[in-house]
């Protein structure tokens, strides 16, 4: 059985984040080793001064509803960058996918790219207000870009993760290429699921629940 923690991207994005429920956050995710924590933009050097080297520190850009323009988007990647995040997730401007503007897709995941100065960066397609054929292109547009992942879900949206969405990014960029469920992933069960079906990675804030219940499956009896 796979160690599950090396999967989870820990997160805390919620807007009334407390300095207090971060200092907590960070207990939780040096317990459990998550591979990535990750919080909104001025928590990242708190988060650089506490956790140890190992677990990674992430961030994101646009979030949640990817509006802000390309200048922005990279000005914000660039100072998390600067503040010591390793990964970004990243919105992308959902309206303009939908327009087929792809140039203007392509141009955005590429300015981010570049502020990110070889950091990983994952781009949030916010599939639940996309239809399949959107879905196809957003991926093909991620992976042409010189990102490393393409992401379900901010988790701020109608909708998140579903197990259709992952078979269908990870069917359209291939197996070399980073995938990641986000939204609404609340159980072991859930999460497991999510890999079984091509996840490289989870995206949860119920991450200690998901360790707990996976430890329990993992006790004898």
């Amino acid at each position: 059985m796979k160690e599950i923690n090396r999967f989870i991207d820990q997160t805390i994005l919620k807007p009334d984040a407390t300095k207090k429920e971060i200092l907590e956050f960070i207990e939780g995710v040096r317990r459990y080793q998550f591979y990535c924590a990750v919080v909104n933009p001025c928590w990242v050097s708190l988060l650089r001064k506490k956790l140890p080297a190992h677990i990674k520190i992430g961030s994101v850009v646009g979030f949640p509803l990817g509006g802000d323009t390309i200048r922005i988007k990279a000005l914000e990647a660039a100072e998390i960058v600067k503040l010591g995040c390793d990964e970004i997730d990243m919105v992308i401007n959902i309206g303009r996918l939908k327009d087929k503007d792809y140039n203007y897709i392509t141009e955005e995941i590429k300015a981010v790219v570049d502020a990110a100065r070889g950091r990983v960066v994952k781009v949030i397609l916010e599939c639940c207000l996309l239809t399949v054929q959107e879905k196809i292109a957003g991926a093909k547009l991620v992976k042409n870009s010189g990102a490393n992942f393409v992401k379900t879900s901010t988790g701020f949206s109608k909708g998140g993760a579903v197990l259709e969405d992952v078979r269908l990014l990870r069917e359209t960029v291939g197996g070399d290429f980073g995938v990641k469920a986000s939204g609404g992933i609340r159980t072991y069960e859930q999460a497991q699921a999510f890999l079984d079906v091509g996840a490289d990675r989870i995206g949860t804030s119920a991450g200690i629940r998901i360790m707990e219940e996976f430890e329990k499956s993992r006790a004898p009896g």
